[in-house]
């Protein structure tokens, strides 16, 4: 028992840790495609910033241009170049009188120049005050396949995904709030159809919630990423399985053979027994025969001749059944299958059987019924089989009741025929039926200490009829008797 629970405590280790693994690697798998899907909305909005600047940068080189075809200088809104600059110094100096000095001439030029950059600074600051509220304004009034197509998404997932180490086939869709696809690819409605759930990215998060779009992953081969981390484990949990089933067959085999032993040792007892009455009584009548002193009347010849050829067919009998089981066991057995009517063998038993059962003020009828009663089996070994289930049914008798047997035949399809052996004994409990024709098993019978046997007859009578190709099964009330079933294939 302690090494039963060892190896299951040890297997359910095994089992336990096997699911944290999984359970972590599955995380680690959802963090890692969460952050690249991540990276990948990062950088739709970074191609979408990018696609409004350079929008207003060609319409401010667009409004430059006209403002020099006119020979004027650009004001503070336009952007100022290196051209500009040297103009505006040239007309400080021609404005200036000569006689300044070097000194005043250049402080004077280096304020031009700091006001030349305030200007362009003030011009780029606008200009990016003024993407950005396009952006904000615009930005989500642009079709979402011009914002996001999706070559180019597949291209970014892939590209974060193999960076990050997973290089795994993957499906995708972008769908809007309440679940509208605007697009998706070929394999992506079949995986989600198979219950596959997709991990979910937001695009553009500065758009309004209410047109706000999502980016939705699923892949295909996910489980051999998450199970790859324990695979290594399987052929340790089979052999932890494979070591408790071993276990626990030895176990079983142990336990069987504890109650084989005792079987055979109830078995020696009851055949020490069996032999020991019959044995005792040929000894008593042999005494009688040699004792001078016993007159040897005729009747008393006569009863002591009885006693003899009674006790000798019961020892026969009961030698007969140990060596036909000892050649089935070892397969020695031959078996001469011939041509027989059953119904012919089955009235053959019932009038042989009659005075025994009338010795105890019994009745026994017959009701053969078969029409077609020719089956292929040994005459001998068949009749057997029907005595011993007559002989049973004698032997479990109820004592407040008359003995009563029955045998009928009959033929329950186009294919075979059934024999049927019922009796009024004391019946069979439901436990032991299962275990009726097992070798060596005997039913507790209670107070009955004058049923004696070996545990064979049933297991004898199961291995003919399986030996016939046919069947048998047992029905039975505690109480009400029992009915042995036969069937057995018709001739053919």
């Amino acid at each position: 028992m302690v090494m039963v629970v060892a190896i299951l405590g040890l297997l359910a280790v095994q089992i336990f840790y096997m699911e944290k693994m999984v359970q972590m690697r599955n995380e680690q798998f959802g963090e890692i495609v969460t952050h690249c899907m991540h990276d990948v909305s990062g950088m739709l909005e970074q191609n979408e910033t990018k696609y409004f600047l350079e929008q207003d940068l060609q319409e401010a080189v667009n409004a430059y241009g006209g403002n020099r075809a006119y020979g004027g200088r650009a004001d503070a809104s336009q952007p100022i170049d290196s051209t500009t600059v040297s103009d505006a110094i040239d007309d400080i100096k021609i404005q200036r009188p000569a006689n300044f000095n070097t000194l005043k001439n250049l402080n004077d030029s280096y304020q031009l120049k700091q006001e030349i950059l305030v200007e362009q600074y003030m011009y780029q600051r606008s200009m990016l005050n003024e993407v950005i509220l396009t952006i904000l304004t615009q930005s989500s009034d642009r079709p979402i396949a011009e914002r996001a197509d999706s070559t180019t998404v597949r291209e970014y997932l892939a590209i974060e995904l193999e960076r990050s180490g997973l290089s795994f086939p993957f499906e995708f869709a972008v769908t809007r709030r309440g679940g509208g696809v605007d697009y998706s690819t070929s394999g992506y409605s079949k995986l989600i159809d198979d219950d596959m759930s997709p991990y979910v990215q937001v695009l553009f998060p500065g758009d309004p919630v209410g047109k706000q779009h999502f980016l939705n992953v699923v892949f295909p081969t996910k489980g051999k990423y998450v199970f790859s981390s324990v695979r290594y484990m399987i052929p340790s949990l089979a052999f932890t399985l494979v070591l408790l089933a071993v276990f626990i067959y030895t176990i079983f085999v142990a336990f069987r053979q504890k109650r084989l032993s005792e079987m055979k040792t109830d078995f020696i007892n009851n055949m020490t027994h069996e032999f020991k009455t019959p044995i005792s009584s040929l000894s008593i009548a042999a005494q009688m025969l040699s004792d001078n002193s016993v007159t040897k009347s005729p009747s008393m010849l006569n009863h002591v001749a009885r006693v003899i050829t009674e006790e000798t067919k019961r020892l026969r009998f009961q030698v007969e059944k140990l060596l036909h089981m000892s050649m089935f066991d070892r397969d020695e057995a031959t078996m001469r299958l011939e041509e027989e009517d059953a119904n012919a063998l089955v009235d053959s038993v019932a009038s042989t059987f009659k005075l025994r059962v009338e010795k105890y003020g019994g009745t026994i009828e017959t009701a053969l019924d078969a029409e077609d009663p020719i089956v292929n089996v040994d005459r001998m070994h068949l009749m057997n089989v029907v005595f011993n289930l007559l002989d049973n049914a004698v032997k479990y008798r109820r004592e407040d009741v008359p003995l009563h047997l029955s045998i009928t035949t009959r033929n329950p399809d186009e294919k075979s025929v059934e024999i049927v052996v019922k009796d009024n004994g004391i019946g069979i409990k439901k436990e032991d039926l299962k275990r009726i024709f097992d070798k060596f098993y005997r039913v507790n019978t209670g107070n009955r200490h004058d049923v004696k046997g070996f545990g064979l007859g049933l297991a004898y009578v199961h291995k003919m009829i399986s030996l016939f190709k046919g069947t048998i099964r047992a029905e039975s009330e505690v109480g009400e008797g029992t009915r042995f079933i036969i069937v057995l294939p018709l001739y053919s």
